[in-house]
């Protein structure tokens, strides 16, 4: 979205993380004239003392109080919100609730929706903000009055797959300073401006909540009797034939190749998690490979519909390459069927799917 500066500058809700990303938009936003008010959520505490140790990322203490002071030095006010009891009750118990059911979640993606557009839309409405603005890297289409996700021009920090849950509604409110930009760029615009720290800062891919990003052990912090309700089981062939014993179905994912303390002569990999006969299903690489996915959960972000054979890019994780397909409706979803077999499908996690850079829609793989 092109940001231009009016007579009555708009008053913009930045939402800030502590990091680069955030600190640059609010930078530039102030440089165009706009009204700030910034604010930084609250989503977690610690479940451990360990962890609280190794506590870090974008909703940290110490991440907190980096924002509050950036938007000091800049001149405008900030806010903390407590979002931990909302944030707790959606994301992090989708979270738990999808791993127990042998689903490998992206909670980033629900984050978005309920927590970052959610309560910070109405944040803005509280405080009189016109727009919320945040750093992700992606940019925002409009056609006859309906606005749409585009991806960023860096590509390789494009985040509309995280994104893809957002509608209209949310996105004519939004804005994104650093959608034209790439990360060098941004990194350049921060050392410009004398902030040479915030400049080399490097960035955490790890779930906000799980700080060592071991999903295991948050797992067992956080559900009790996780052993009885995942108990050990039977590792078996794509033929049903025995090989091993598992420890839980919940320390598997699928393609996982190491760590599975079976010898089979070849390497191999977690082809998929059979919860019925709690059995991890294990084979060849080119198991892993499939042509096609159902989806349901559908956001429609382009388009209000679509016709049956439409060919678009589908990205089924973050940073993968887009893949040749074709959207059917089915019954509760939509069946995607690739050009070329994909590998290592994995339910609960986005399909995403793209015409060009614009965003056509997406949902949870099944």
């Amino acid at each position: 979205m092109q940001l231009q500066t009016k007579k009555t500058s708009p008053k913009v809700l930045m939402a800030m993380s502590g990091g680069i990303d955030s600190g640059v938009s609010a930078m530039l936003l102030r440089e165009q004239g706009f009204e700030l008010v910034g604010v930084t959520f609250r989503t977690f505490d610690s479940i451990t003392e360990s962890c609280m140790a190794r506590e870090k990322g974008c909703c940290s203490v110490d991440s907190i109080f980096e924002a509050k002071h950036l938007a000091e030095e800049l001149g405008f006010e900030h806010h903390i919100l407590d979002a931990r009891d909302t944030f707790r009750k959606t994301v992090i118990q989708n979270f738990i609730d999808e791993y127990l059911q042998c689903r490998t979640p992206n909670p980033c993606v629900l984050c978005n929706p309920i927590i970052k557009w959610g309560m910070l839309l109405n944040m803005a409405d509280e405080l009189g903000c016109d727009y919320l603005a945040t750093g992700h890297y992606a940019r925002i289409g409009q056609m006859d009055g309906h606005f749409f996700l585009r991806m960023g021009r860096d590509a390789r920090k494009d985040q509309t797959y995280f994104l893809w849950k957002l509608t209209s509604e949310h996105l004519k409110r939004t804005l994104f300073p650093l959608g034209e930009l790439t990360k060098s760029e941004v990194r350049e615009i921060a050392a410009a401006r004398g902030f040479v720290k915030m400049s080399q800062k490097k960035e955490s891919e790890e779930i906000c909540f799980v700080p060592d990003n071991n999903y295991r052990n948050f797992l067992y912090e956080n559900v009790p009797d996780l052993e009885e309700r995942m108990p050990p089981g039977k590792f078996v062939s794509t033929d049903g034939k025995k090989l091993g014993i598992h420890k839980g179905l919940f320390n598997y994912t699928i393609g996982q190749r190491h760590g599975l303390g079976i010898a089979t002569g070849a390497p191999a990999y977690v082809v998929s998690l059979d919860a019925k006969r709690n059995c991890v299903v294990v084979g060849a690489k080119e198991d892993l490979k499939s042509k096609s996915l159902l989806v349901e959960q559908l956001n429609l972000t382009k388009y209000a519909n679509f016709p049956d054979g439409m060919q678009v890019a589908c990205r089924i994780r973050y940073r993968s390459q887009g893949v040749p397909a074709r959207l059917y409706h089915v019954d509760g979803g939509v069946r995607v069927e690739f050009e070329q077999p994909v590998e290592s499908v994995t339910p609960g996690q986005s399909a995403v799917f793209y015409e060009g850079d614009d965003v056509v829609g997406g949902g949870v793989i099944q």
